[in-house]
């Protein structure tokens, strides 16, 4: 860290669009406010896209040291938080290919499992969440990579069409297409599990 506390503080006021063009420029503290800034949405979301939260440490390390060497790449600085996200996402996913883990399963289980009703006093009403977290985890391991990877952007990370666009790189129509087939398939499996 650069400066002074009370400098620090002067840049955590500055607007995305003046610290990433200072950050262009090579001023390392306002780099590190834009970090200090997006960093919790970053580990968030990486950490919802990896299933872990060394993953998502990782990842965000990965995607800062990345966002810095391409900062003169950024043609929008106003859209420097869109922009760190996309890395974000485009990073997670390298990291799910390098562990071969290609299913977001595990990560599905995890966010399943953390996004679950508390546990209840009543064995029967363990017994029928437990049984209905166990029939989605089951129905999301049978949809293809790229469908899956839509729905958990959508449906855990709250991402828009637009975002998971950018996200996989691909086009809003085809995130729209893949996100309807998932639905579909996980309404007819979640079906026979009722």
């Amino acid at each position: 860290m650069t400066g002074s506390p009370a400098a620090q503080h002067q840049l955590d006021l500055v607007p995305d669009a003046l610290l990433a063009g200072r950050a262009a420029d090579g001023d390392t503290a306002a780099f590190e406010a834009l970090a200090r800034r997006h960093g919790p949405l970053m580990r968030a979301t990486a950490r919802r896209l990896t299933g872990s939260l060394a993953d998502a440490d990782d990842v965000v390390q990965e995607t800062l040291v990345q966002a810095w060497k391409q900062l003169e790449s950024l043609r929008d600085p106003a859209a420097v938080k869109g922009w760190l996200l996309r890395i974000v996402g485009s990073r997670s996913i390298d990291h799910l290919r390098k562990r071969r883990n290609h299913a977001d399963l595990g990560d599905v289980e995890n966010t399943v499992d953390a996004t679950s009703p508390p546990k209840n006093k009543d064995p029967e009403t363990n017994a029928v969440n437990s049984s209905r977290i166990e029939a989605l985890k089951a129905a999301l391991a049978k949809l293809p990579e790229e469908q899956r990877r839509c729905w958990v952007l959508k449906e855990f990370n709250d991402q828009s069409y637009e975002e998971i666009a950018l996200t996989l790189n691909i086009s809003p129509a085809s995130v729209r297409g893949r996100l309807a087939r998932a639905r579909i398939t996980l309404a007819r499996t979640m079906e026979e599990w009722r």
